[in-house]
């Protein structure tokens, strides 16, 4: 079934996303804070342990969150590519391409009225 054409996608998938999103950025964040308390615990400073933190968790993260990283990726791409249609079809209705519907909908302008002063 494809999208309705609102323009904007279902919920789903924009919950999909946006929970996908958050959960890799939570994970990143909960690495870097987890990093930099084993580094506080050595007696660094807080300064240095969160850049070393944020300097080491990129590639730990890239390994322990593969998975994670791999999800972000498929619904990224399904994202792009949903958005590509769309543009696509929104430029071939406007070059005059595409099914136009039957009657106006709600959401569309009315139609002009003559002005009577144009006489």
């Amino acid at each position: 079934m494809t999208s309705p054409p609102t323009g904007h996608p279902p919920a789903g998938q924009r919950l999909g996303l946006a929970v996908t999103v958050g959960l890799y950025v939570l994970a990143r964040l909960g690495l870097v804070a987890i990093v930099t308390a084993l580094m506080l615990l050595t007696g660094t400073p807080f300064l240095i342990a969160l850049l070393i933190g944020l300097i080491v968790a990129l590639p730990l993260s890239m390994v322990l969150f593969r998975g994670l990283r791999s999800r972000l990726d498929t619904a990224l791409s399904e994202s792009r590519s949903r958005r590509s249609r769309e543009r696509s079809a929104l430029r071939a209705r406007l070059r005059g391409e595409g099914d136009l519907p039957a009657s106006p909908s709600s959401g569309d302008l009315p139609e002009r009225q003559p002005d009577p002063r144009e006489d």
